[in-house]
């Protein structure tokens, strides 16, 4: 389960989000919204009530002549309901 989720993506947009009880994570590639669902629920104890999976393609990038490309990777939006929330990080300041 824990391949599934590989870290969460942080990023003004994303913050914002959060207070709309959205958070944003960077997810395996094959995974699914069912496979996804069962490792928020495993990892952060609170049940999604709607996943949406995005797919980035990777840029392609040049160095001198050589062209290369960056990998593709999924995001997953997960929905949670009022009043729950998932602490990503050390809320010590507050």
């Amino acid at each position: 389960m824990r391949h599934i989720i590989l870290q969460p993506i942080v990023s003004e947009k994303t913050v914002e989000l959060g207070k709309l009880n959205k958070y944003v994570f960077k997810v395996n590639p094959d995974a699914n919204k069912r496979s996804i669902a069962a490792a928020i629920k495993e990892s952060f104890a609170v049940e999604p009530i709607k996943i949406n999976l995005i797919t980035v393609k990777g840029k392609v990038k040049r160095f001198r002549k050589y062209l290369g490309k960056r990998q593709d990777y999924a995001k997953a939006v997960v929905t949670l309901a009022k009043g729950k929330e998932i602490k990503l990080f050390n809320e010590a300041g507050k």
